[in-house]
This record gives structure tokens, C-alpha cells and sequence, in this order.
């Protein structure tokens, strides 16, 4: 399948190839899709048939991905953006409405930057709730309007063992933690309101995962799980009946610090 770039928003009939998903044929917006857990999860999700518009900051990233999952015979599309910005989330959508209704979004967007409380700046608090918490919050009520006029639609975010109740924190997140805790509100929220317009949401909140943002947060954690494995996760809940299961946190308790292997903690 090619890139759907050709402004078009004529229906897409999904193939006979694509039965086995609910995505298939559909249009999903993935943000944070340049690394990680985004990329990931693009590259899942046009695997399975949908048709993906992918969204960062890092656009030669973005770029990149895109042209995988074309290569790889999916269909997508890359749009640069910041999350936290409106003017940016309203093209962003803008740009998927031309493509078609948004059936599904999954909001992988976030930043991170470990430094001890007494030293965080309002500078970096509000940057870190600005992208993780406000850019969610964008997204997820752009996508929103879109899925409530489409009479259906699925949304994941992605919070963190970080903003999980009662589990293991480390020092220097502080404004992290606080942004997962708001995602995870931020969802149920969601799911209360989209339930009479069948819209549900699900929040999956990781522990380590492999990627470049645990390393920053704390290198001496062991990852227990991959990126890829966090997306056939996500895939598997899009790909299922969500109502029932709208507006549950999933904690992934995935992390293993190097001297207790078997210690379950955050974020």
C-alpha cells in the first residue's frame, strides 16, 4: 500500500486480507511514533491493516519510520508535530481527517528529564506536563470529536508504572510521575464520557522498557520488556472488544534493577 498523501477523503474498503483485525482498513494516529514505543506501535498497527498517521518533533525520525512501513508494504503517513501545542494537534488531525475518519489513536508522545526535586525548574515541570499530560489531553479530545461524529473509535495511552499507586518511585521524576498519574485520570475521564458515543480508552502504563528514555531515567534498570513487545500489546487491545475493559489502567511490572533482579518497581 502506498502513502496516503493525495488529500482524498474517499471511504477505504478494508481487504479480505485483513479480516482477522479490527484495524484493518481503519486509520490510526500514533504520536510519539519516531523511536520506541511509538515507532513500535506504527509499525504494529500497519502490519495489521491500518492505515497510520504518524506524529513527533523529530521529523527526519518520523520520516524514517514512515518509509519503513511503506517499504514493509503498510500505508503511512508522517506528520511532524508537537503534541503539546494546539495549532499543531489541530493539523495534525486536520491532516488525518483528509485521509479518512480516525478510528483509533494511541498517544506515545512523552518526555523525561530526571533531576532532583528541589532543582526542577517550572521551566521543566511545565514542559514535562505540557507534552506528556497537556499533549494527551489534546490529542485525545481532538480524536474524540472525530470518533464521536465516526459513532465509534479506540484510544491507548501510555502512562507508566511511575504514575501508578503504591509502586516503587525513584528520585528525580517528579514531574514525570505527576504526568503519568494525570494520564491515567485523564483516561478514565475519557472512557466515562465516550461510553454513550462508542468510544472507549485504555491506559497501559509500563515499567522498564528498552528504550532510550529509561536510560535516562535509571540506567540501572534491567528492561524487561521491548518496545515491539509493548505494541503487540497495544495491537492485541485495539484488535479486541475494549468497551467492558474502558477506562482500566494496565501496569506492566517489567523492571528489574540489576542488583534485585526479581524486584518489581517503576517507572
Amino acid at each position: 500500500m502506498s502513502s496516503f498523501t493525495d488529500g482524498s477523503s474517499a471511504p477505504h474498503p478494508r481487504s479480505a486480507g485483513d479480516r482477522g483485525h479490527w484495524l484493518g482498513g481503519r486509520l490510526a494516529v500514533v504520536t510519539g511514533a519516531s523511536r520506541g514505543i511509538g515507532a513500535a506501535t506504527a509499525e504494529a498497527l500497519a502490519a495489521a491493516g491500518a492505515r497510520v498517521v504518524l506524529a513527533a518533533r523529530d521529523a527526519a525520525a518520523l520520516a524514517g519510520v514512515a518509509g519503513r512501513i511503506r517499504d514493509a508494504g503498510g500505508d503511512a503517513s508522517a506528520v511532524p508535530a508537537d503534541v503539546g501545542n494546539a495549532a499543531d494537534v489541530d493539523r495534525l488531525f486536520e491532516a488525518a481527517a483528509a485521509a479518512g475518519p480516525v478510528s483509533a489513536l494511541v498517544c506515545a508522545a512523552a518526555v523525561l528529564e530526571s533531576v532532583p526535586f528541589a532543582e526542577t525548574t517550572p521551566a521543566i515541570w511545565e514542559q514535562t506536563l505540557r507534552v506528556n499530560l497537556t499533549g494527551s489531553f489534546l490529542c485525545c479530545r481532538a480524536a474524540f470529536a472525530a470518533m464521536r461524529r465516526g459513532g465509534e473509535g479506540r484510544i491507548v495511552t501510555i502512562g507508566s508504572l511511575s504514575g501508578v499507586y503504591a509502586t516503587e518511585k525513584f528520585p528525580g521524576l517528579a514531574a514525570y510521575n505527576v504526568s503519568k498519574y494525570g494520564v491515567i485520570g485523564l483516561t478514565e475521564a475519557i472512557a466515562v464520557e465516550g461510553r454513550p458515543h462508542g468510544i472507549s480508552a485504555i491506559c497501559v502504563s509500563p515499567g522498564a522498557v528498552d528504550t532510550e528514555m529509561l536510560r535516562r531515567a535509571n540506567p540501572d534498570l534491567r528492561p524487561g520488556l521491548t518496545p515491539a513487545d509493548v505494541a503487540r500489546l497495544i495491537l492485541a487491545l485495539l484488535d479486541s472488544p475494549l468497551a467492558p475493559a474502558s477506562g482500566a489502567n494496565i501496569p506492566l511490572f517489567s523492571n528489574a534493577p540489576a542488583d534485585r533482579e526479581n524486584q518489581a518497581s517503576s517507572p
